[in-house]
């Protein structure tokens, strides 16, 4: 794999890379930077201006692939699409012979080839992190909701019922809550479910130092009252989850991608009751289809993916990625690559 390597001399000059990449100083011929939809260029254009001249700003002629691959061939740099809908496959990695550098303005990179962008030595980073303690607000927010039959009551009540009797809520302190994924949302998450009196546990590819019990998966699905999907989609974890192995009554919250679950079975385990409801904010498809039977299952929580969305997140993701840009035109280490390239970034020649 063609990666860049960082071999600097404490005090020494910068190297000069074997992979046809080199530094160049901060004022220098601007940084051509490709924005990718669906913000509109204006908004792209604003929110870059901070970077003044030292980079010239291109979005595509259309928000299709034709499009992409056509604006590919002058970029330098590319701020990715963050709905996923324009990714950089390995084709057009190969359209884009000056690119240098790629910032994924979301946590999620999917769609990307991360091995041909490896093999063509640019680094792809994500903003891991800027929307932790919003998606891991929801997924408390929701547990909390199912298990108290929030939405049933205020249905119920709206209709002029009163089932004070029969609505069974339940308190969700105390319970067992197994966490899949253990980035900065996963932790959250684990602070947020303990601050609340629940028992957690987690699992992840890796096993931290941290004060919650490991569990293998089978182990923590087979487990847990309530189970949190917080971890990233790739084909390791591609319908890693399936809801009838979970305990009867159990509550299932995704936010991670709707892939991650096995989908006929999270339909089977919610029509037949097994599973005592499930709140979702990622789906197979986005938007939901109309005709998706998730839309007529009273025992789910319908959220647009919007777990993360929040003023505060919106602000973090946008001062991350600003830094980062800033970073690689000055050649400065860019954060949160994702990809093992080297995180200096330098020119093609």
């Amino acid at each position: 794999m063609n990666q860049r390597r960082s071999d600097r001399v404490p005090g020494g000059p910068p190297p000069v890379e074997a992979s046809g990449l080199h530094r160049v100083e901060a004022n220098s011929t601007p940084w051509k930077v490709l924005a990718l939809p669906p913000l509109p260029e204006e908004a792209v254009r604003n929110l870059l201006g901070s970077l003044g001249d030292r980079v010239a700003v291109s979005v595509p002629a259309a928000r299709d692939r034709e499009s992409l691959l056509a604006a590919l061939g002058d970029a330098e740099i590319v701020v990715g699409d963050w709905s996923g809908g324009l990714a950089l496959d390995a084709e057009a990695v190969r359209a884009a012979p000056g690119l240098a550098f790629v910032q994924q303005p979301s946590v999620g990179v999917d769609g990307h080839d991360l091995a041909a962008l490896a093999e063509a030595g640019v680094p792809l980073a994500n903003t891991a992190g800027v929307s932790a303690i919003g998606v891991a607000e929801w997924c408390l927010a929701a547990a909390l909701a199912l298990s108290r039959r929030l939405l049933d009551a205020d249905a119920a009540v709206r209709a002029g019922r009163w089932p004070q009797l029969d609505l069974g809520p339940a308190e969700l302190y105390g319970s067992r809550v197994g966490i899949v994924g253990f980035g900065p949302i996963g932790e959250a998450a684990a602070r947020m479910f303990a601050a609340h009196g629940c028992e957690v546990s987690y699992w992840t590819r890796t096993p931290r130092e941290v004060p919650y019990t490991y569990r293998e998966i089978g182990d923590l699905v087979a487990s847990s009252h309530v189970l949190v999907l917080v971890i990233p989609l790739t084909e390791e974890t591609r319908r890693l989850i399936d809801p009838s192995l979970m305990p009867a009554g159990s509550l299932l919250v995704n936010a991670a991608r709707g892939q991650v679950v096995d989908s006929a079975a999270l339909l089977s385990a919610l029509e037949s009751g097994h599973l005592g409801g499930a709140a979702l904010d990622v789906f197979d498809t986005e938007p939901l289809p109309q005709d998706d039977p998730l839309r007529g299952s009273p025992r789910v929580l319908l959220s647009p993916h919007v777990a993360g969305v929040t003023p505060q997140s919106t602000g973090r993701l946008i001062r991350c990625v600003l830094d980062n840009l800033e970073a690689a035109i000055e050649g400065r280490p860019v954060a949160n690559v994702v990809n093992g390239v080297d995180a200096v970034v330098g020119r093609r020649s």
